[in-house]
């Protein structure tokens, strides 16, 4: 048996194997780092239009 054969497979696996760990880290890291900074933001500017009303 020759690797040829099982080349288009390993191919195959390689690449569900990084599409794997790259929705693990987006899911692990890149999702919840964004989430944090949107809303650190909105409050943020929640925070900022509560001073400018009471200042009015």
């Amino acid at each position: 048996m020759d690797l040829a054969q099982y080349s288009g497979f390993l191919v195959f696996l390689a690449i569900i194997t990084m599409g794997f760990w790259l929705m693990i880290f987006l899911l692990t890291f890149v999702v919840p780092y964004w989430l944090y900074g949107h809303f650190k933001e909105s409050w943020k500017y929640r925070k900022e239009d509560k001073a400018a009303a009471k200042k009015e």
